[in-house]
Formats: structure tokens, sequence, C-alpha cells
């Protein structure tokens, strides 16, 4: 019998070196998701954001926060470029474009929520770790609320920046029909951030949001509630001038001859999705359209290795995946599905009709039609 042995390889030292130190920096963004999220709940960019160059001191005392935390925060906030600092006078500014990123909520480019959810989705990733050692899946309404409120805050100023300008009017003869008074379905509604904001905009049409997480469709009704739109009547959950709230899965939600169906940043999360493309189906009016609006990504892995992707695909190792694992079929598309198996689920529900209609640096629309 030959054995034979392998060489070890050569090590390049100043490639490992290279590879050591980005992990370093690595590790304090890692770190930095948590203080952002810090930051933004003890209101520390809020107080910073217009303020000129303050001390450690001064911050703390407009944020009512002790002075020794905020220093360290402060300076790890400096080292990563959040902050500027002056060693002369020891003091510390925000610039504009970061006020706009982290307290501005009416901004498309405001990321503490983006940062919320990613904490959040680390927090549960020791119980991801177990599942995957069996392939198991972890449902969604087992994740953290930093999850639940992350991802509402992170996806609602993309919605209102983009859904009634661009969207909506990129869909055949859809913003006609919510004008003069449609039907629609918000599907996977989370929150309710989306079924409110066309709510909101369209008051001839009238709007159901649906999702299976018991809890999120509590805090959609709340939501409705804030925006002025519901009030609690007799015997029924919530009842609203053209908005209701109900606790249904995307394969079995109620009602029939709707306009206009919509999902926004959840079919890939579904266990089922094609059963839920027949559903949606079903559901619709002859002449009704189907809105999907998933992560922008292409078709292949390659196509996928830039920052967006490597984050979208991290969201779905830590919440995508086990969610749809957990779930009947389990079908796992996966964050970064990608036009071509989206549009393999719209054909296998029974449509006939696909195509991209608009899309952003952070997603894609599809319209589908029977």
């Amino acid at each position: 019998m030959t054995t034979t042995t392998t060489s070890p390889p050569t090590i390049d030292h100043d490639k490992l070196m290279a590879f050591v130190f980005r992990a370093v920096d690595e590790v304090g963004a890692t770190l930095n998701s948590a203080l952002v999220v810090m930051g933004d709940k003890l209101g520390l960019y809020r107080a910073l954001a217009g303020a000129g160059a303050l001390s450690s001191g001064e911050l703390a005392e407009r944020a009512g926060v002790a002075e020794r935390y905020v220093r360290e925060w402060l300076n790890a906030q400096a080292a990563g470029g959040y902050v500027e600092y002056d060693p002369a006078e020891g003091r510390y500014t925000l610039p504009a474009e970061q006020a706009m990123a982290l307290t501005d909520e009416d901004s498309p480019a405001y990321l503490p929520g983006f940062f919320q959810v990613a904490v959040g989705s680390v927090l549960d990733s020791p119980r991801i770790t177990e599942a995957a050692r069996s392939g198991a899946g972890v449902g969604w309404h087992e994740h953290s609320h930093d999850v639940f409120d992350g991802c509402e805050r992170f996806f609602r100023p993309g919605y209102n920046a983009n859904l009634v300008p661009s969207w909506l009017p990129a869909l055949e003869g859809v913003l006609e029909k919510l004008e003069g008074g449609a039907r629609v379905a918000d599907v996977g509604c989370g929150h309710g951030a989306s079924t409110i904001l066309m709510a909101t905009t369209f008051p001839r049409s009238t709007f159901a949001g649906f999702d299976y997480h018991a809890g999120s469709i509590e805090t959609a009704r709340e939501r409705a509630k804030e925006a002025g739109l519901a009030e609690r009547i007799g015997k029924y959950p919530l009842t609203v001038q053209h908005i209701r709230f109900e606790t249904a899965s995307a394969s079995a939600f109620p009602g029939a001859g709707y306009d206009l169906v919509t999902m926004f940043d959840c079919l890939h999360d579904m266990g089922d999705p094609v059963g839920a493309a027949r559903h949606v189906r079903s559901s619709l009016a002859p002449d009704g359209t189907w809105m999907i609006v998933e992560p922008a990504a292409g078709d292949r892995v390659e196509d996928n290795l830039n920052p967006v992707g490597r984050a979208y695909y991290a969201f779905s190792t830590l919440l995508c995946t086990p969610s749809s694992l957990a779930q009947e079929v389990g079908l796992a598309l996966g964050a970064q599905a990608g036009e071509a198996r989206i549009r393999d689920v719209v054909t296998a529900g029974g449509f006939t009709r696909f195509r991209r209609a608009a899309e952003t640096p952070f997603n894609i629309v599809y319209e589908a039609r029977p």
C-alpha cells in the first residue's frame, strides 16, 4: 500500500497578518453594532446632532447619561469614524451626514434599525447554532423584540421613500385602482408599516394586513391607532375606517377579489412560498396584481459578493433560512434567492406574467399577474 504525504502549505506572513488585522476590524465593527444601538436608545446621537463640538461631560449632561460611559462610547465612535474628534479641544462632533443617517427617522438613509436587527440576530445566534447541527428551524416568532422592532425601523424609511413615489406607479394600472378605490391585502405585514403607509395615502381603498405572528399584529393595530386610522369597537378586535389587521398565514389569509396583494421582504422567509403563491393567485381579482418586494440579489453567488450581499447572506443565515426551515415544506429560498428563483416560485403558483418593475440598492420589486 502506497501512502502519500502532503507538505504543509507555505504561509505568506504578510497575507496572514493582513487577515488578522482585517479580523480585528471585523470584531470592532461587530461590537460597534451594539454601541450604535446603545447610542440610539440613550439619545446620544440626537444630543450630538447639530450641537457642534461637545466634550464628553457636556454630552453626558445633555443626554442624562453617566459621563464615564459616554467618554468610552465617544472614543469608540471616533475610532470608527462615526464622530470627529478634535484632540486640541478634547471635543467631539457628529457630522451632518452621520446625523442624518443616525437621527433622522424620515431619511431613507436612516440606519439604527439596521443595527438593531443585527444585534438582535447576534443575541439569538446560540439558538441558531444549535439548530444548524440538525437542520431544524427557528421560527420568526421565537426571536427577540430587537429583531421585530429593528426590521420595522430599518425597512420603514425605504418604504416611505419608494413605495408611493416609485414602486406602486411602476405597476401596470395599480395606482389608478388605488386612487379610485381598491381592495388590498398586505401579506407578511409585520408591524404594519407598509399597510399603514398605503392606507394613509389612498383613503378610498381598503387594506387588510396579515401576518402569522400574533405579536406583530397586535403592534400593527397599535401603530394604526397612533396614525389616527383605527379605533376599537364592539366585539371585533379592531374595526377601522379602511384598514384592518388579522393573524393569518400567507397560504390561508382570508378574502378574495383583491385588486392588489403585496409582500414586502417576506416571501423568501416562508416555508412554502409556492403554496403562498397559489393562494395569492386564488385570492386575486381576474385583473389583480401581486407585488413582491425582495432583497436586492443576483442569481449567482458571485453576483452577491459585495457589502449588501454580505449583510443579506448573514441575515439569511441567522433569520430567513431558520424561519423557513421551521415551517412546512421548508424550501429555504434565502434572502439572496435572486430573480430566477422568485420567478420559478411565481410561475409554479399559477401566474403567467412576471417582470422586474423597480429596484433600489437594497430591494427589487417584482410584478406578477394572472
